[in-house]
This record gives C-alpha cells, sequence and structure tokens, in this order.
C-alpha cells in the first residue's frame, strides 16, 4: 500500500500570513504608544499640557477610531482583502509621521523663535493656555489621520485569517497575532523613550518628533512585503492542494475555492438584525476602552505616583516587565478553546466562550494594583500584566467569535461594527480618566475612596471599573447568544 504523504507535503504559507499579521499588528500598536510614552516627560513641558488635555487628546482618537471602524470593515469586504490592507497602514503610518510637525506649526502659529521660548512661558498664564490649546488642535487633527487608518488593522487582519485557518485553528492564530500588540506595547517603551531622549541630547526637535517618524516608518516598510506575500489561499502559489485542503475542512466552509468571493456580503443595516452582531458589540464596548486606558495611561501612571519616567531605566523596567508578561500568558488564551475542541470534543464556539468565561476573571487582578503599589511599583506592573494577559486572551477568542458565526464575506464588516464599540468604551474611559485625574489631583485630601485620597483614589476608581468589565460582557454576550447558531447569508 502506498504511504500517505499529504501531511508531509503540506505547505504552511498560512503561518507566513500570521507573521505578516503579527508584525503590522506590532507596529500599529507601537504607533499608537508613541504619544504615550512621550508625551509627559517630552511633549507636555512644551506646551503645557495637563492629564486632562492628554485625556481629550487620547478619547478624540477613540471617538474617531470608532467611527472609522464602523465603515473600516465595511471598506475592506469592498475593496479586498490585500488592497483594504494596503490603504490601511498606509494612512496610519502617514498619520503617525505627521505628528511630528504639530510642535512646528505651534511655534510658528503663536509665534514664537523657537520650543524652549514655548516652554519657558510661565505655567498657567494665558499664554500657555493658548500653547497648549494650538498644539491641542493640531495633535487632534493628526490623530484623527491615524485612527482612520488604523481602524483597519483588525477587520483586515481577521479577515485574513479566515480565510487561511480552519475554525479550530483561528483564535490560535489570532492569538499569535493579536500578541502583537502586546509586543509593540513591550518594544515601544525599551525603543521610543531612548529614541526621544537621544535627538533630544542632539538638539534635534524635543527629540520626540523623530520617534514618531521612525516608528511611523516601518509601516511602509510593510507594505512591500504584503504587495508581494500575500493572495487568497486558493490563487496563492506558495499554498498547496494539501494545505489548501486543510483550510477548507470545515464542512460550512465546503463551497468551491473562490466561490464564496462571488456571494453578496450582508446588507450593512441588516447586521443589526442578528443577536450575534449585539453580542460582539457587547463584548467589544465594555473590553476595549480597558485595554486602551492600560496602554495609555501606564507610562503616565509610573510618572505620577512612583516618579519613573518613561525615560529612565526604572520606568522603561516597569513597562517592559508589564507587557512582557502580558505577551507571554496570552498566547495560550488562543491555544485554550483548540484544546477545548480537540481534546474534549466541544464545539468550537462552546470551547471559545468556556475559554472567555475562564479570563474574564484575570481582570479582578486589577483591584489589588493601587493597594500593592504602597509596597513597591513592581507590583502593579506585575498585576496589571496580568490584567491585560486576560485582556489579550479574551480578545483572541472575541475576535474569533465572528468567523465562527457569520460568513467569510461579513467578517470584517462586523468586526468593524464591533471596533465601533470598542472605541466608543475607550472614549468613555479615557476622556472620563482624563477628567478624574485632574479633579482628584486638585482636590487632594478632599476626594477619597476606599482608603486612597487624591489622584490615587482616582487611579483606584478607574481600576475598579476595568477589574469587572469582562464578567460583565461575558453574561451579556450569553444572554444575546445562549447557544451557537451560524448566521447565513
Amino acid at each position: 500500500m502506498k504511504k500517505d504523504t499529504t501531511k508531509e507535503l503540506m505547505t504552511n504559507w498560512r503561518w507566513w500570513m500570521v507573521v505578516l499579521l503579527f508584525v503590522a499588528t506590532t507596529v500599529n500598536y507601537m504607533d499608537r504608544q508613541v504619544l504615550s510614552l512621550t508625551w509627559k516627560d517630552f511633549i507636555a513641558p512644551e506646551f503645557h499640557w495637563t492629564d486632562n488635555d492628554y485625556g481629550t487628546i487620547t478619547a478624540f482618537f477613540s471617538i474617531i477610531y470608532a467611527i472609522c471602524m464602523l465603515f473600516a470593515g465595511k471598506f475592506v469586504d469592498w475593496m479586498g482583502t490585500k488592497k483594504g490592507y494596503l490603504w490601511a497602514i498606509g494612512v496610519w503610518s502617514f498619520g503617525a509621521v505627521i505628528h511630528a510637525a504639530c510642535g512646528w506649526a505651534t511655534m510658528h502659529i503663536e509665534g514664537y523663535e523657537s520650543v524652549a521660548a514655548m516652554a519657558a512661558v510661565e505655567t498657567g498664564s494665558a499664554a500657555a493656555l493658548a500653547i497648549a490649546s494650538v498644539s491641542v488642535w493640531l495633535f487632534l487633527a493628526a490623530r484623527a489621520i491615524l485612527a482612520l487608518g488604523e481602524a483597519g488593522n483588525f477587520p483586515a487582519a481577521i479577515k485574513t485569517t479566515a480565510e487561511y485557518f480552519p475554525k479550530k485553528d483561528r483564535a490560535f492564530a489570532t492569538s499569535i497575532f493579536n500578541a502583537g500588540a502586546s509586543v509593540g506595547a513591550l518594544v515601544a517603551p525599551a525603543t521610543i523613550p531612548l529614541l526621544a531622549q537621544f535627538f533630544k541630547d542632539r538638539g534635534i526637535g524635543g527629540g520626540w518628533e523623530m520617534a514618531f517618524i521612525i516608528i511611523g516608518a516601518l509601516g511602509f516598510i510593510w507594505m512591500g512585503f504584503w504587495m508581494f506575500m500575500y493572495d487568497k489561499p486558493h490563487k496563492s502559489k506558495y499554498v498547496n492542494a494539501a494545505e489548501l485542503a486543510y483550510i477548507q475542512q470545515d464542512e460550512d466552509d465546503a463551497t468551491p475555492a473562490g466561490e464564496a468571493e462571488e456571494k453578496s456580503s450582508i446588507p450593512f443595516l441588516k447586521c443589526f438584525t442578528y443577536r450575534q452582531t449585539w453580542s460582539f458589540i457587547a463584548g467589544k464596548f465594555f473590553t476595549d476602552g480597558v485595554w486602551w486606558f492600560y496602554l495609555f495611561w501606564a507610562p503616565a501612571y509610573f510618572s505620577d505616583q512612583f516618579g519613573y519616567k518613561s525615560s529612565s531605566g526604572m520606568g522603561m523596567a516597569l513597562i517592559i516587565t508589564l507587557y512582557a508578561i502580558v505577551t507571554v500568558i496570552s498566547i495560550f488564551g488562543g491555544y485554550l478553546p483548540k484544546l477545548f475542541v480537540e481534546k474534549k470534543g466541544m464545539h468550537p464556539y462552546t470551547g471559545r466562550m468556556l475559554a472567555m468565561l475562564i479570563f474574564a476573571f484575570f481582570p479582578l487582578f486589577a483591584l489589588f494594583a493601587q493597594p500593592m503599589g504602597q509596597f513597591s511599583a513592581w507590583w502593579p506592573a506585575i498585576i496589571i500584566g496580568l490584567a491585560g494577559a486576560g485582556h489579550q486572551a479574551w480578545s483572541a477568542n472575541l475576535f474569533s467569535t465572528v468567523g465562527d458565526m457569520f460568513p467569510k464575506t461579513a467578517i470584517a464588516t462586523i468586526t468593524g461594527i464591533g471596533g465601533m464599540a470598542g472605541g466608543i468604551g475607550s472614549f468613555l474611559i479615557n476622556k472620563g480618566a482624563g477628567w478624574l485625574f485632574t479633579y482628584s489631583e486638585n482636590a487632594g485630601a478632599a476626594f477619597t475612596f476606599l482608603g486612597f485620597e487624591g489622584k490615587e483614589a482616582g487611579y483606584m476608581i478607574v481600576f475598579c471599573i476595568c477589574a469587572v468589565a469582562y464578567l460583565i460582557a461575558w453574561a451579556v454576550m450569553k444572554a444575546l447568544v445562549p447557544k451557537y447558531k451560524k448566521i447565513e447569508e
């Protein structure tokens, strides 16, 4: 009898797609992180920003991201994965780079000869308020362009995953590329403050400008690889018959190669008539803002509460430790439902929901971040890392529920709709946090919560919200979709 060598001869091009998605997501989050790692120690002294100013900028980014996400998925479905992703990363890379011009533009609009002259203005004066106002508006414009492009990343990435992987593998593949968010957040504090300080020491602007330019340019390099490496599985010269059969192994995906592309997608407004859509919306709305809060405020938290600047060795060590924990643990989050399916015989959706329930308990660690911070800054770094790992594991499985319940032609659209809800949740928590931190700092001992005073009390309130968000989200999702039901076109 002839030996079956199908498995031995199978190509693995799908994993190269995951590598590309991982790199794109890493760059995505690094571009997003440049501001959070430079605003407190490099940008704020030049422009006289307060926490509320920064909160406004991050909240604005979130709401523009939310609006763009509503249409980004439909855009990717319409343009196709290849062109849609190219447009997305091209726009956000341009948006990242033009942040560098905000200081120069503020200086000329306000009529100052140098950045140093702006920084020397008396804090709280009318001139300082004018500088802050103009610079904030300019950063809002740059963040809007960044948000417009970044909104396309996850719809395109989730669509690519659904194209290249069977259902049982999608959460694992998603957890790998989604780890790019953690790796981006991990690499960023080890590189961005050093870049900013390096160029500042050499008198090249305030240093932070070159950080935006260098990190932003990475996206343009990625575009070249995507153009030559990506194609639909049934069209790709790098995918052989054995791998294509593996990719298309699901019964409900057993349509002839390319036939699904010819089907029309679900009409946009009709998407909102499905409980499955609202389940995904709820999962994103309640939890995305938590991750974005950690992402945008962790560097400021360690600077405010412990005095460790993002450019200091200790400041970088704390942030790197936090995201190292997130990265290592979160990858297992995508493997857990695969284990439930292969070892326990569960349906992919049932296994995914069980995994999400397990990971919904991880963010409860955030309740101890502020109390344990009284002993050492390392405790909040470790605790927030565990909570963040819970989010990333949750997120990988949440994204994969879209592929479980919707046809491939609607995946990017539904992902975009959910991303819009996540952006709204992020807007609320970031703007609320910025206002709360400024208010509680000014109130001092008059503002208390659970034994903490002033700004410490403000952080404790937000940590409490972050801790319970996932269990609430899971309960709502389960109530909306108690049992698996596939949406057909």
